[in-house]
């Protein structure tokens, strides 16, 4: 029997990652242990937010939460469909990442241990993984995360514009245009993911006012 692919929330904690498969039409988010994905924390409402699933995508609703929902860093007021990459943050104290069905494929990879060599990060394209110093990722990064680090990997050390990161990373939306805070989210969030598995060092350095560029180990 085939396993169907599901899109899935990952939260990252100091002990490792949580996952919860969006297998079910209505995914509660909350304290409360009724809901499918519990967040045990008194700044979490009982029934905090829910994703619903609908034949065009996955979509994120707030439930009158008293400490707020936020995707992407701006408040869920009405209901908001989710992409490949995105972050939702619950009270502002969780942050879980939205991983899409397409990016969800198992994939055999070693679990990433702290770096301390001095080895840099490459990339394999054809088996659509990242490592440092043989450290795979663990979880792999999302579609998103992937092609924006893909382009400021095959720029070898040069800036990468904004404009190019859209039409890189967001091909289908480059006419309707991304928001730069979209574009600030993507970059934090996979500074975040490097930074599990090499913390001592900054991948992706901010070009005030030109985009962004990795710098590499040596």
């Amino acid at each position: 029997m085939q396993t169907q692919e599901v899109a899935m929330l990952i939260l990252q904690m100091p002990d490792g990652n949580k996952r919860w498969p969006l297998d079910q039409p209505i995914i509660r988010i909350g304290r409360s242990p009724l809901c499918e994905v519990m967040l045990p924390e008194r700044v979490v409402s009982r029934e905090h937010a829910y994703i619903e699933q609908r034949p065009d995508g996955y979509y994120l609703f707030d439930k009158q939460s008293k400490n707020g929902t936020y995707l992407n860093g701006e408040p869920v007021t009405t209901g908001r469909r989710l992409q490949d990459g995105d972050e939702i943050q619950i009270a502002l104290r969780f942050k879980l990442a939205f991983v899409d069905a397409g990016a969800t494929a198992p994939l055999t990879i070693e679990v990433a241990t702290p770096l301390r060599s001095q080895s840099g990060l490459t990339l394999d394209s054809a088996r659509r993984t990242v490592s440092i110093a043989d450290h795979l990722l663990d979880p792999p990064l999302s579609s998103a995360q992937y092609r924006l680090l893909k382009v400021l990997y095959d720029a070898r050390g040069k800036v990468v514009s904004r404009d190019e990161i859209v039409r890189q990373v967001w091909p289908e939306a480059a006419s309707e245009g991304v928001t730069e805070q979209a574009i600030d989210a993507l970059v934090r969030r996979l500074r975040e993911r490097l930074a599990e598995v090499d913390a001592e060092h900054q991948y992706i350095v901010t070009v005030r006012g030109h985009g962004f560029r990795l710098e590499n180990r040596p």
